[in-house]
């Protein structure tokens, strides 16, 4: 898997990976969502290089005139409900695009003295067929990689992707080891920034706290 940390360049991508990581910021629910869209935006615009494209012949009003297509036929799959904001700042550059969306949850152990202890759950998923196709999947928050990889594992009976691109705000060096352990080499992952650890809960630090909670309100 190649990571492509974008925190290692100087660029806007960090003012606003700044505003939702800042506790007095981030409390605005509507300045935080449009963050996270516009650090999907920059995102896309980072990941359309890596992707194919052709030549094509067009007509303006003067003259012909000749363009590079996007060639990769994208599907974009966010999960939910963290990943909606993040799935709209990669659907403003890539417009006509398939979407697909999946629900992954924590199940928390019976043991209620055990608050590290779940397992990921996943039930919804709409999504149309993969088999030779761009995947493109859109998460804030890449913790543990449990969420990642069951998503995944989710997917695969829409077909086999022809490439696989993961895009994420924050991650933790855990989950993102995790991953590249098991994803395929042409999996490229495109991320904000890697935090060094996880506490014991599962979330990272320093992180931000829980993105849907912090975009919709806090669920029961």
């Amino acid at each position: 898997m190649k990571v492509h940390n974008l925190s290692r360049t100087n660029s806007i991508l960090n003012h606003f990976l700044h505003e939702i990581r800042d506790e007095n910021i981030q409390k605005d629910r509507m300045r935080f969502r449009r963050n996270i869209e516009r650090i999907g935006e920059v995102m896309s615009y980072e990941m359309s290089k890596s992707l194919e494209f052709e030549s094509k012949t067009f007509k303006t009003p003067l003259d012909n005139s000749v363009f590079n297509e996007i060639k990769n036929n994208l599907v974009v799959c966010s999960i939910l409900r963290a990943g909606v904001p993040l799935h709209n700042g990669v659907l403003n550059y890539f417009d006509e695009v398939d979407s697909a969306f999946v629900s992954a949850f924590r199940k928390k152990s019976e043991n209620l003295d055990a608050e590290e202890d779940f397992e990921i759950i996943v039930e919804y998923l709409s999504s149309p067929s993969l088999e030779g196709k761009s995947l493109v999947l859109v998460d804030p928050m890449l913790a543990t990689g449990l969420s990642m990889l069951n998503v995944l594992k989710a997917l695969e009976k829409l077909g086999t992707p022809r490439s696989i691109h993961i895009i994420s705000v924050i991650g933790a060096q855990p989950g993102v080891d995790l991953i590249d352990d098991y994803l395929p080499e042409n999996t490229h992952l495109w991320i904000g920034a890697i935090d060094d650890k996880l506490d014991e809960k599962g979330y990272i630090i320093p992180g931000l706290g829980d993105a849907g909670d912090l975009a919709y309100g806090k669920k029961l």
